[in-house]
């Protein structure tokens, strides 16, 4: 699959290991969230958390993290995308609701997104 505005690496688990890489991301929620930075225009999506194996995310939530024993990540259905101030964290969320995704998480320095329709609530977004 060919993106317009990302690299599968930018999706790699922060684990590091070499069975943990961006490949594999399910490719309806990269479609997606590629539309989604189009959209963005100017403002860039940098990615935080993508792809996460089970180990590295148990090891986030030892460490005191919010991350769900069933996150989608873990799927490769989710995303954490960087935002600096309240006008990046606007457009963010705004191209995310116009590219049609329905779950969203907004903390002070990222926005969740997620495209796990078949086991999560829909029509929701929440604060971390």
């Amino acid at each position: 699959m060919t993106l317009t505005y990302f690299k599968h690496s930018e999706f790699n688990c922060n684990c590091g290991g070499e069975d943990c890489k961006g490949e594999k991301m399910n490719y309806a929620f990269l479609d997606k969230l590629d539309r989604a930075r189009g959209l963005a225009e100017n403002t860039p999506f940098k990615i935080t958390s993508g792809f996460r194996c089970k180990e590295y995310n148990e090891d986030l939530i030892k460490r005191g993290y919010k991350a769900s024993r069933n996150s989608s990540h873990l799927k490769g259905l989710a995303a954490d995308i960087s935002v600096k101030d309240s006008k990046s964290r606007f457009i963010v969320i705004n191209s995310l609701l116009l590219a049609g995704f329905t779950r969203i998480g907004i903390a002070d320095t990222f926005i969740h997104v997620d495209l796990d329709i078949e086991e999560k609530t829909q029509n929701v977004i929440w604060t971390y």
